[in-house]
């Protein structure tokens, strides 16, 4: 039986419904569950950290700037046998963007904005033994009184540890970090580590979603995600990091000869004709090679056949237009 408690905030909708087990409370097991921001800069390994952390991908990457462009939840349950443990509550989000003023820039740093708002913990992620300006700009937005972890992520990148030290030293002077966490998202033992720091400090209280859980994005949204992901991989630097992907068709039916089939219609959203034609590929085989990678991979995330049907239409001047921008599910 479950009973629910009320405790919304405007920033994080996510709390606006806690479970609270009964079975838990009469053993007395304590749980602890509270909300934690990922950010930093654009393309420092936030939403890989993110995948890391859930140990499921729910968050796109690829190494493209401004692959992230929503707030994405991600939970992580460690259960223990009396019904307690830690509910994480991560929150992914774009890397906050300084160079260009556009609609959608504007859109991508408001979510990131948002998501620092009210959260328990923020981790502050940078590339172990570098500092920029990017990162200088995330660090400027953090809230005074809220615990940070610096998280010096892609240590295995770095061949002379001992060159860490000057570097966290200054680290340590430009902000009050509550612990210094270095670590790489490819590395089970690091990401325990990072988990059980986090714990630390989470509030006691109810967890928010079931055990099982792992985000609280549709299947809908993750498919467009997965569609744009496979579409920056397979263009790299050709095709500029406006052009997104908008759901026309999510269809669910039961299949005998599949059990559950998902038909899913596309259209990836360019600013100029140039782009649709790149996106395309001689003959369609790179729209062909994008459509079959974002199949196999959604047919691995839902467990279930996809049908997918991709259109490329050309939208000149959308990232500019703050309707448009709201249009395609930015904020």
């Amino acid at each position: 039986m479950i009973a629910t408690e009320k405790i919304a905030t405007d920033a994080h909708p996510e709390r606006a419904e806690a479970s609270f087990d009964l079975k838990s409370a009469e053993t007395g097991a304590a749980q602890r569950c509270g909300l934690i921001a990922i950010v930093g800069r654009p393309n420092v390994g936030k939403s890989t950290l993110l995948n890391a952390l859930v140990g499921q991908k729910i968050s796109i990457t690829s190494r493209k700037a401004q692959t992230t462009r929503h707030r994405i939840t991600g939970i992580r349950t460690r259960a223990d046998e009396q019904g307690g443990g830690t509910q994480y509550v991560f929150v992914d989000t774009p890397g906050f963007q300084t160079r260009h003023s556009s609609a959608l820039n504007k859109s991508l740093n408001k979510t990131v904005l948002g998501a620092i708002d009210g959260v328990d913990l923020v981790l502050f992620v940078v590339e172990a033994g570098n500092f920029t300006l990017g990162d200088a700009k995330v660090l400027s937005l953090l809230r005074p009184g809220t615990p940070t972890l610096l998280v010096a992520n892609k240590l295995d990148a770095v061949h002379r540890r001992a060159e860490l030290a000057p570097w966290l030293k200054g680290m340590a002077e430009r902000h009050a970090f509550a612990e210094f966490v270095p670590m790489s998202a490819k590395n089970p033992r690091d990401v325990a580590h990072l988990l059980d720091v986090c714990a630390r400090y989470l509030p006691e209280q109810p967890w928010w979603y079931g055990e099982d859980e792992l985000t609280d994005r549709s299947e809908k949204f993750l498919a467009s995600e997965v569609v744009r992901e496979k579409l920056f991989r397979l263009t790299g630097d050709e095709l500029p990091y406006t052009s997104t992907v908008v759901i026309d068709q999510f269809a669910e039916e039961k299949s005998r000869a599949y059990g559950r089939l998902v038909r899913i219609a596309a259209t990836i959203v360019v600013e100029r004709d140039g782009h649709k034609a790149m996106i395309i590929g001689e003959k369609g085989e790179r729209l062909k090679r994008i459509g079959t990678e974002a199949r196999q991979e959604l047919e691995k995330l839902m467990d279930c056949k996809v049908f997918i049907e991709l259109w490329v239409k050309v939208r000149s001047g959308w990232a500019d237009d703050e309707a448009r921008v709201r249009s395609f599910g930015y904020e």
